[in-house]
């Protein structure tokens, strides 16, 4: 059972989503016009009221109607409202905007080889011509931003930039030292290179897609909004430079790279992004809400620039990631296994349901009709909703609480004794569900409506897309494992994202005539159900291979419930939320290590090595006691899927 209720809970399945919302951001002191912050929304989904059985459900009004859009004159346009600042510069927003995209560098072959000590030296020595080739004309839009700016405070900084660029120049004559040759000289520009040498000419010249070319005249004000186009498009670089260089450092002391990864993670370069960030909040004090648009745009292209310049680095050795890769998947065939509550969606699935029964009533008392749930009101429904969800919570929180304090904490992993623990959590989970088809508060509801109401659902932001673009894998099975009440309404929620064919395992609301009898056909109702069905996939995909594959399983999950899912998957993901912390909580106690993703994916590329050498097939395999952490599915995206 998951919780219908409003309030918070640390489990993840239990807890109802919260609407959160930040206080108003105070005016900044300076009178530039800022783009607006996007329109926020609850994280609840508000499935729409059911409608006459002749009618279907309204579509989802817009929670709010986009700005219109600013003149992009030589005059600044008059200051925006006090709500619409951003406070922290467009080069922060900028940032967190795309910093999901950054990740995509992070998990490219060639930075997680440097990263794991593992890159062959060759490969870093082209990767280090190629850098030169780039280097150059970033020296020379700097000069150009420095030209263009028009305050002599901005000129003097973007001066100070410049001259630490060509210092990074040095980086290259330290290897011409380490090698005894420049390899610069028998190298030319590759076409990613020459991709993002283009691209950086070409902002700096005003040559920008959807804006118009200045005119020799340009006034000052062009001027500075070319300058800030410039360092919109460099800082982008620059940014994501500096994050892989603090991501990689630390995880493996090779001498071979560590200058290189050194000087990304330095401070010195930090400070200089930093001063970087600065002079492009600074330059975009006066741009409109358009013309910061624009910024967006370059510094988006920018950082996909930068991904591609690393994917195009000639790999001699077999890398870890992408897991999908085919490399990865010569002896070996994916499968995919996901959550679906608060690890797919933004809110438990028993809320929206919860919402939509009081909803049902609601309306049959305006319209004043009979249906199959008349004998509550819709204020009855809401308290009897808020009852059992608090009382769920309560004893939900007792039962974790209880097995922590009666197992005791061990070092080695000990996957029976978890799972011996977590049999009173299934207990616990039946009791719950129970009580619900007893109360009759699922009465009434009609299938189009719930089909409606998982069709507007709230999903985590990049899950969507995983799915989307890994089902465009050939022979890659997606399986969903949910407590969630009705399979129907998970299967209208990958329907609606043209994703119809995920084998979802989960119980079914009990109809009669297209409307719900209150009863639930129980199937995957606990930790030890959901493992059950894991099991069994798993056994009949092994026996009805005909490839002779071994199977290859990814589980993803984020609550107690899917713990012994993700030890028994080959490699089990957790999504970083508050919602995980009870079952870390528990898994901790039974010697499970949770590890940051990108941290183990480097430790395996440099055992993938390792167990070449050994005639090893892989260094994936179940049951190892180890579960990753990832901060988002963008992560997940990069890590299995790749850029």
């Amino acid at each position: 059972m998951a919780s219908s209720s409003g309030s918070s809970s640390s489990s993840k399945s239990r807890r109802p989503a919260s609407s959160r919302s930040n206080p108003p951001p105070q005016a900044s002191s300076s009178s530039r016009p800022q783009p607006p912050p996007p329109a926020s929304s609850s994280s609840r989904p508000q499935p729409p009221p059911p409608a006459s059985p002749s009618s279907t459900p309204p579509p989802a009004s817009p929670s709010s109607t986009p700005p219109p859009r600013a003149s992009s004159s030589s005059k600044p346009p008059p200051k925006l409202p006090k709500e619409e600042i951003i406070v922290d510069g467009i080069a922060k927003t900028c940032w967190v905007k795309f910093s999901q995209e950054a990740t995509f560098a992070l998990y490219t072959p060639f930075i997680v080889c440097v990263a794991s000590g593992t890159l062959e030296v060759e490969t870093l020595r082209q990767c280090i011509a190629q850098d030169v080739h780039f280097l150059k004309p970033f020296d020379q839009a700097f000069e150009l931003a420095e030209t263009y700016a028009v305050d002599d405070d901005d000129r003097r900084v973007v001066n100070k930039l410049r001259k630490i660029t060509k210092k990074k120049l040095n980086l290259h004559d330290y290897f011409v030292q380490e090698w005894g040759s420049d390899v610069v000289k028998d190298t030319t520009p590759n076409p990613a290179t020459s991709k993002c040498i283009d691209f950086l000419s070409d902002t700096a010249l005003g040559k920008i897609d959807g804006i118009k070319p200045l005119s020799r005249g340009f006034t000052p004000y062009e001027k500075t909004k070319l300058a800030a186009y410039i360092l919109g498009a460099m800082t982008s670089c620059i940014r994501l430079n500096a994050y892989i260089g603090k991501e990689a450092r630390g995880i493996f002391s090779e001498p071979r790279y560590n200058k290189w990864i050194q000087n990304y993670s330095s401070n010195s370069f930090q400070d200089f992004r930093l001063q970087t960030e600065k002079v492009l909040d600074k330059l975009s004090e006066a741009l409109t809400v358009e013309e910061l648009g624009i910024v967006e745009r370059v510094y988006s292209q920018g950082i996909k620039h930068e991904i591609d310049y690393f994917l195009a680095q000639p790999l001699i050795q077999k890398a870890i990631v992408p897991l999908s890769g085919e490399h990865n998947l010569e002896d070996r065939r994916l499968m995919i296994f996901s959550d679906f509550d608060l690890t797919c969606t933004k809110v438990s699935s028993s809320a929206s349901f919860a919402e939509l029964s009081v909803l049902t009533a609601r309306v049959s008392e305006q319209i004043s009709t009979e249906n199959q749930i008349a004998h509550m009101t819709s204020s009855d429904l809401k308290k009897s909703w808020d009852v059992i969800s608090e009382k769920y919570r309560d004893g939900y929180e007792r039962c974790i609480k209880k097995l922590l304090s009666t197992e005791k904490a061990v070092k080695k992993f000990n996957y029976e004794g978890l799972r011996k623990a977590l049999e009173k959590v299934s207990d616990f989970e039946k009791k719950e569900n129970l009580k619900v088809i007893e109360s009759g508060l699922l009465k009434g509801l009609q299938l189009k409506h719930i089909k409606h109401a998982g069709e507007v659902v709230k999903l985590q932001d990049g899950c969507m897309n995983f799915f989307q673009t890994i089902k465009k894998k050939n022979a890659v099975d997606v399986y969903v494992l949910s407590y969630c009440w009705s399979g129907y309404f998970i299967r209208a929620v990958f329907t609606k994202g043209e994703v119809d064919d995920v084998k979802v395992h989960a119980n079914d609301l009990e109809f009669v005539e297209s409307v719900s009898t209150g009863g639930i056909m129980m199937k995957v109702q606990s930790p030890i159900d959901k493992v059950e069905a894991f099991d069994k996939i798993i056994l009949e995909s092994s026996e009805k291979g005909n490839d002779k594959k071994k199977l290859l399983s990814v589980y993803i999950g984020g609550d107690v419930g899917d713990l012994l899912c993700l030890l028994k998957a080959d490699v089990g993901i957790v999504l970083a939320s508050s919602s995980s912390e009870s079952l870390r909580r528990v898994g901790k106690r039974f010697g499970v290590r949770f590890v940051p993703l990108f941290s183990g994916v480097v430790k395996k590329q440099r055992e993938r090595v390792e167990v070449e050498v050994e005639g090893s097939s892989s260094t994936w395999k179940c049951l190892s006691g180890i579960i990753y952490i990832a901060s988002s599915w963008a992560e997940i995206h990069a890590f299995v899927i790749g850029s």
